[in-house]
């Protein structure tokens, strides 16, 4: 490390307690730095909160930043062939961190900070990978969460958070998930929530694509399983798919998600997600591209559950929407999902059964059976149309 004494460290490659080039780097819950030594004493010490931001540790633990402890490897290695430029680019959003971090700063500086910060990811994707490096991601987490509003009346407040959550999803896909645990927490929770109910479409739309990454990471299934028992949650997630808007798509995101959970599925459907997904299904139909088949494949997860069987009996476009998604023209996607639905609540109900024939189902059948779709999805038809002709066997005799 004896190289470093004749060049200037870096900000970055700084330990913000020592004030010296970082020999071990490891990351606070907070997103923060610091040298694992200086970090160590500060916790030793009976401290319970991150050294530069203050914030109460949720998480004491301590995790190896390898990144950067690999740049700095490079940095000493490569000495003035360090590229200037990557290392600009670090700094100036370190720079930008430490504004979103000054508690002095407006909330219009921090609009304009986290403003710069989006042009910043969307002109070169790689910046998203450098901002995960610097810990953004929590501190976003916390800017968007960290305060409980009654009511998101400030028109720059939504701005705010809708600018802070864009950033956030963007290094959602880099896996680093740990972070969102922060809404384990009752009062991140709440803001949260309210969000969800107050904010605008766009924010929701953020909110569900925070939902749809969660149960991608085993760290964040415990998350999932917390929000699908969240009655206020499901509830919101059920409207906003239902509601036909341009955020419709992104509530299917989320109910898909919410699903992949069987403790979640009850709940589900107690919030009226099966009557929901219905709805969107119908109104697919108008659009060329949807989530269609998500939305089947959701209820095919539901109809796990005994009272989502009788929620799309009873449903007065139930079956006649499944019906319709038998044979689609265009493609087949969500044809398997549909066949299988209509098998597990034709077996049981005479209702369905006579609704599925009323609406066409058996043409639908034949039509996909003379189609280009899959084999196991015409081996699904085909058990189908058995099942219908057996039961219709049996129902005649009753009669």
């Amino acid at each position: 490390m004896k190289k470093a004494d004749h060049m200037a460290i870096p900000y970055l490659f700084r330990c913000p307690i020592s004030l010296d080039l970082f020999k071990d780097p490891v990351t606070l819950c907070t997103g923060q730095t610091y040298d694992r030594s200086s970090i160590e004493k500060w916790l030793a010490a009976g401290n319970l909160t991150c050294p530069v931001t203050m914030q109460k540790l949720h998480d004491p633990s301590i995790v190896p930043n390898h990144t950067l402890r690999h740049l700095i490897d490079q940095w000493l290695q490569l000495g003035h062939q360090f590229d200037p430029n990557y290392l600009a680019t670090i700094d100036s959003l370190a720079a930008l961190k430490h504004s979103l971090e000054c508690h002095q700063a407006t909330l219009q500086d921090k609009l304009q900070t986290l403003q710069k910060i989006r042009a910043l990811s969307e002109e070169s994707p790689s910046t998203n990978s450098c901002l995960l490096q610097l810990g953004f991601l929590p501190l976003l987490l916390e800017l968007a969460f960290g305060k409980v509003k009654a009511k998101v009346v400030s028109q720059d407040h939504v701005k705010f958070v809708d600018q802070a959550l864009s950033c956030a999803i963007k290094m959602l896909p880099l896996g680093e998930l740990a972070p969102l645990n922060m809404l384990k927490e009752e009062s991140k929770l709440a803001s949260f929530l309210d969000l969800f109910q107050h904010g605008t479409f766009m924010v929701k739309i953020s909110l569900c694509h925070l939902i749809e990454a969660l149960p991608s990471s085993t760290e964040t299934k415990e998350l999932c399983d917390i929000l699908g028992k969240t009655t206020q949650l499901l509830h919101e997630a059920v409207l906003l798919a239902a509601n036909g808007s341009e955020a419709s798509e992104a509530g299917i995101r989320a109910l898909s998600a919410l699903s992949s959970m069987e403790s979640n599925r009850e709940n589900l459907v107690q919030e009226g997600a099966v009557d929901g997904l219905v709805a969107y299904i119908l109104g697919a139909e108008r659009h060329e591209k949807s989530l269609a088949a998500m939305a089947m494949e959701t209820l095919e997860k539901l109809l796990q559950v005994e009272s989502a069987k009788e929620a799309l009996v009873n449903n007065p476009n139930g079956v006649n929407a499944i019906v319709r998604m038998v044979f689609r023209v265009s493609d087949h996607e969500g044809s398997e999902s549909a066949v299988s639905l209509l098998m597990i609540i034709c077996y049981d109900s005479l209702r369905a059964r006579e609704e599925a024939i009323g609406a066409g189902v058996l043409t639908q059948l034949l039509l996909l059976l003379q189609s280009q779709c899959n084999g196991r999805t015409k081996t699904k038809a085909r058990m189908l149309l058995k099942l219908l002709r057996s039961k219709w066997d049996e129902d005649s005799k009753q009669v």
